[in-house]
């Protein structure tokens, strides 16, 4: 059952405002700027925006579809591979990172440099 980047890319265009572009060299998609949602580099996962306990509930939870790597362990990001995640699940979360980065861009001073640009 594995989500498609066709599949990603709908759900995320979906939503208001979304920018796609590339972001570190893979296919990104971005709210005011700020990136919430980007295609890993290993072309079977997805990295998307999420906080500290979220992300510790759903590894905990679903360790098969959720994982980070070193990389990403002081970041509040989440790696998800495509072929084990729920497509309603992850509609969810890639609507809840929309929504924290919208937030972020509401609370970011001008001038202040976002991570993950």
């Amino acid at each position: 059952m594995s989500v498609t980047f066709a599949a990603v890319r709908k759900i995320a265009l979906s939503l208001d405002n979304v920018e796609e572009g590339m972001s570190y060299g893979t296919p990104g998609f971005r709210v005011g700027g700020v990136l919430f949602l980007r295609f890993h580099q290993d072309g079977e996962s997805l990295v998307v925006r999420t906080d500290f306990e979220q992300r510790e509930e759903l590894l905990a939870a679903d360790p098969a579809s959720y994982y980070i790597t070193d990389h990403y362990v002081n970041y509040e990001w989440i790696l998800i591979r495509t072929a084990c995640v729920h497509a309603d699940a992850l509609r969810e979360l890639i609507r809840w990172a929309h929504k924290s980065a919208a937030a972020e861009k509401r609370r970011a001073p001008r001038g202040t440099k976002r991570a993950g640009r």
